[in-house]
């Protein structure tokens, strides 16, 4: 419903992109529901009205985004105007105050953008760094907005910001004994497998060696339009004290770049995603921050599907791997929970026979070599009421691991109970599962905890 509770907006959706909408005024008891898209090619939200002119963000016919504007007796695309126009770089929208606030993703950082109602530039908003900023919401009587600022070695701040003048004062910081200061946070580019262009942050203590022998922690998603963006972590911070380099990818499936970079790492695309993390591991080892043996990869839900498909693809690459919550079992999938949503990024295996064989090439289950080629160590972890991506993956995946001849790294599975796919954990299953997954990785480099 509008602020002003004029309008009523519905959205409806089959999957994880892609949306109808739908329009009724309430101010008149007689108002027919008014389709406004009506097709699930593209993504479109209600984001604020003034009087009788609505105002969208939309990546119809612009897969980076844009805010239209359009009035409410004719809000079909055909009568759409362009406020804030599609730009070559992802766009995220906030109405705060009398403002909108434009949020782009350049290369996977934050850059935002003040413009007023007329779709014309106030100002750009000065960030502490490179990094993710958040946030930029306030009703229209407001005459401030607040947002947050993080990156992989900055703690979450919270920032005031005068509405008027641009003006910004520090309003909260976290008590934290962590001297960012110390530490350092930059992206570098490198080329995966067909020549494409991937960004990668990459974090470690100031002074490091560029020696090869540093422990590295490689963290990858890539999938679902979901952008990885630099947030801090209070587990990554002890990693980095302890002399480990955090390094995290943008891998083709994410939303960094918009619809062509998702649609890159989906269905038939998706080995895209891991040739851009085998190169990611490639690169780090050739500038010398890391080399195989100190390297560690880790990766949840779809990113547990990356983590199995790369060892068994690389198994020399890596000396320890963490698929956490994995989707291990590429053919059935579909026929667990709610495993069928996931279909518009992976493809079913029974879409067509071309399908099945693409599905089965790289999935994890199916792929464990049985030959003695040595395998990292492995650490699954799920949890017995996973009911986003169902146990069964990650129990079946690791007694075929066990059953295997895959060298005498361990390969073990820690099954936590009374919790699910991660979200709403107690702070004490947090710290325990990150002790473990920790500890786990931490002995199999050779490190010693300081």
């Amino acid at each position: 419903v509008s602020l002003d509770a004029h309008y009523l907006f519905i959205s409806a959706a089959v999957n994880t992109s892609g949306n109808k909408l739908f329009l009724k005024d309430l101010k008149n008891p007689k108002a027919p529901l008014v389709t406004i898209t009506n097709d699930f090619n593209a993504d479109t939200h209600f984001i604020d009205n003034d009087g009788s002119t609505l105002f969208f963000e939309t990546n119809l016919n612009a897969p980076n985004g844009r805010l239209v504007k359009t009035e409410a007796a004719k809000p079909q695309p055909e009568h759409w105007q362009d406020v804030v126009p599609e730009t070559k770089n992802v766009l995220s929208i906030t109405a705060t105050g009398h403002y909108f606030f434009a949020h782009y993703m350049v290369d996977a950082l934050s850059q935002i953008k003040q413009y007023n109602y007329k779709g014309e530039l106030v100002r750009d908003v000065k960030l502490p760094s490179i990094g993710t900023a958040a946030g930029f919401h306030a009703k229209k009587q407001e005459t401030h907005t607040y947002f947050s600022f993080t990156n992989y070695a900055y703690p979450t701040q919270i920032y005031k910001m005068d509405l008027a003048t641009g003006a910004t004062e520090l309003y909260w910081k976290p008590a934290i004994a962590f001297d960012a200061t110390h530490y350092e946070s930059k992206q570098v580019f490198y080329t995966s497998k067909d020549g494409t262009k991937i960004p990668m942050m990459i974090t470690y203590k100031k002074g490091i060696k560029l020696n090869g022998k540093n422990p590295t922690l490689l963290y990858g998603y890539g999938g679902f339009n979901i952008s990885l963006m630099p947030t801090f972590g209070v587990a990554n911070a002890v990693w980095l004290e302890l002399g480990g380099v955090y390094a995290v990818p943008n891998l083709r499936g994410g939303g960094e770049y918009g619809k062509q970079w998702h649609d890159a790492g989906t269905k038939m695309q998706k080995q895209n995603v891991f040739d851009d993390f085998i190169a990611a591991a490639e690169y780090l080892i050739k500038e010398k921050y890391t080399s195989a043996e100190h390297l560690a990869i880790n990766g949840g839900s779809n990113g547990g599907l990356l983590v199995g498909a790369v060892i068994n693809q690389r198994p020399d690459l890596f000396r320890v791997a963490i698929p956490e919550v994995g989707v291990m079992d590429m053919l059935r999938y579909h026929l667990f929970t709610i495993g069928w949503n996931w279909a518009s990024d992976y493809g079913r295996s029974d879409d067509s026979q071309e399908m099945y064989r693409y599905l089965k090439a790289y999935s994890p289950l199916h792929n464990i070599k049985n030959d003695g080629t040595p395998y990292p160590a492995i650490l699954i972890t799920t949890a017995d009421h996973d009911d986003r991506v169902v146990p069964a993956h990650s129990f079946k995946y690791a007694a075929q691991l066990q059953a295997s001849d895959t060298g005498d790294a361990p390969k073990l599975i820690r099954i936590d109970t009374k919790a699910g796919h991660g979200g709403g954990k107690p702070i004490t299953k947090v710290i325990e599962e990150e002790t473990d997954v920790y500890s786990f990785i931490m002995w199999n480099l050779g490190m010693k905890y300081k």
